[in-house]
This record gives C-alpha cells, sequence and structure tokens, in this order.
C-alpha cells in the first residue's frame, strides 16, 4: 500500500472510504480499565456499556497505545500520516514517535510523519478526512503533512460536560471543576488551548444557554460556516440541536455528528459534546 492515515482512537472516526486500494485507514485503540474490567477501544467496542460500568465503578484509568501497536499500523505502507490525541493530554503522541523510529529501523526508506492534534476526537476527524482529500488530488507528502499540521494548529475545540469525574480522577482537571459539574447540576464549557490544554471557561445551568454561549464563542472566534464536527457521548438530540442552530447562523456549514468512540467517551462521559470548528484567515 502506498499511503496510510493512522490516528490513536481519540478520532471518533471508525472507518474512512478512501476509494482506493492505494490509500488505507486504521486506528490505534486505547484501552479503558474500569474496575477490574478492560474496554479494548477497537471497532467492536460497545461504548453504552463501558459507560454503565464507569458509572458504578470505584476505580478507572486509561493507558495510551503502546509504540509496538503504532510500529505494526506504520508497517502497512510507504508514506504514514500520523495523527494523535494532544501530547498534554496522552503519552501517545510519544508512544507514536518511538513506534515511528522503529519502523524506520527496520525499513529507512518509509515516510512517516506524526501530527500532535493539539485535541481530540473531531479535530482527528477534520484532519484525517483533510489528509485523505489531498491525496486524493495528488498532493506531495510535504504539502499533506503541513496542511494537516496547519489545521491543528488552527482549528478551535469547545466542549461542554455535564460530568468531570474521569477527567479529575486521571488528572486532567483540577478538583474544583469536579465538584462544581458533579454537585450543582451545571454543564461546564471548556476550550482547548493552543497548547493542546483543557481550559475551563465557563458554568451554565440549562442546555439552551450552553447551546447559546458556544455559538457566541465560534463567532468570536471568527468562524464562518467551513465544514466542522461535533461529537456526542449518547446524546445524540444535543448534538443536533447545535447543528440546527449552527446552521440558523450559518446557512452554509457544512456540519458533521459522529458518537464519540472508547477514549472520548471515557473523559466526556454521559451526555458529553465535543466541538471542532476551523476559524476564518487559519
Amino acid at each position: 500500500m502506498k499511503w496510510m492515515i493512522v490516528t490513536d482512537s481519540s478520532c471518533d472516526l471508525k472507518e474512512l472510504e478512501t476509494g482506493s486500494d492505494e490509500i488505507g485507514f486504521d486506528t490505534v485503540p486505547f484501552i479503558m480499565n474500569v474496575d477490574d474490567r478492560e474496554f479494548v477501544d477497537d471497532t467492536e467496542l460497545e461504548v453504552p456499556k463501558m459507560v454503565d460500568a464507569m458509572e458504578v465503578s470505584s476505580k478507572s484509568h486509561s493507558a495510551c497505545p503502546s509504540p509496538s501497536a503504532w510500529e505494526a499500523a506504520f508497517r502497512k505502507a510507504d508514506n504514514i500520516i500520523a495523527m494523535t490525541i494532544s501530547g498534554r493530554l496522552s503519552g501517545s503522541y510519544n508512544s507514536a514517535i518511538v513506534g515511528k523510529n522503529m519502523a524506520i529501523e527496520e525499513e529507512p526508506g518509509k515516510r512517516i510523519e506524526v501530527i500532535d492534534s493539539l485535541s481530540t476526537g473531531p479535530k482527528l476527524v477534520l484532519m484525517a478526512q483533510q489528509a485523505l482529500k489531498q491525496i486524493q488530488a495528488g498532493t506531495s507528502f510535504e504539502n499533506v503533512c503541513a496542511s494537516c499540521r496547519n489545521l491543528a494548529e488552527s482549528a478551535k475545540t469547545i466542549f461542554t460536560l455535564s460530568s468531570f469525574h474521569n477527567l479529575v480522577q486521571n488528572g486532567r482537571v483540577s478538583k474544583v471543576a469536579g465538584f462544581v459539574a458533579g454537585k450543582l447540576g451545571i454543564r461546564v464549557i471548556g476550550i482547548g488551548s493552543p497548547e493542546g490544554e483543557i481550559k475551563l471557561k465557563d458554568l451554565l445551568r440549562g442546555e439552551q444557554r450552553t447551546m447559546k454561549k458556544i455559538l457566541r464563542e465560534m463567532e468570536e472566534n471568527g468562524y464562518e460556516g467551513a465544514e466542522m464536527a461535533i461529537s456526542h457521548c449518547m446524546n445524540e438530540g444535543m448534538a443536533q440541536r447545535m447543528k440546527e442552530m449552527i446552521l440558523q447562523q450559518w446557512e452554509s456549514a457544512k456540519v458533521q455528528i459522529l458518537p464519540t468512540r472508547g477514549l472520548d467517551s471515557y473523559y466526556a462521559e454521559r451526555s458529553g459534546l465535543i466541538i471542532c470548528y476551523p476559524v476564518a484567515g487559519a
């Protein structure tokens, strides 16, 4: 195979129709350990069962893909574009770099680029789809990489969660945030920082107020209707209502809705939404 687009399973795509035997797509799974149960974030994972188990668990954690798992994916093609969850949130990026070095040591002629998405979920969806379009158009390896890296650095991520239990438990946000969201019934709005960290922004009561605030944030950041994506954890209704509000404001917008896979479901928890949108001039 000539080309391979590889992501870790923080990307909420399970498959990517490439239209060619010369272009492949693969994801390298995270593993979520909930009490004494192991949930592998592959295409067979039943997310609702994992979420149910999480909500009654006493302890849980996630584990990033191993270097050997990345290396196995990198062996499948000559030109590989790899994308990972933010390196500030997980060891997946560093693991992919080690896997890259292992693969190149065995096959020095390979070209492998590992790109830190600086985010998760829907941003990796947009990056993978952009890489595919450019490969299909005959774009050079270097320019495909540059385009994906630019999208990683410029596209904005905003999310709203009703529970921060796993983010707090795994040290991704402060205990104060978990208390506010969990005890007071308030939805928290957060953003991905330019460095790829989670920053809490607003505390709001009610779905409608939350969605209006997200729209204002998108407008202030310069969104003008470019292709964007919404990932949701068992909350398609709110995702659809969010899409409708976006289309009311930007009629030409192209909005994808995807269910979160295992890793993003683990951290977004039930009813969470993660939104990624490119901005004008980026």
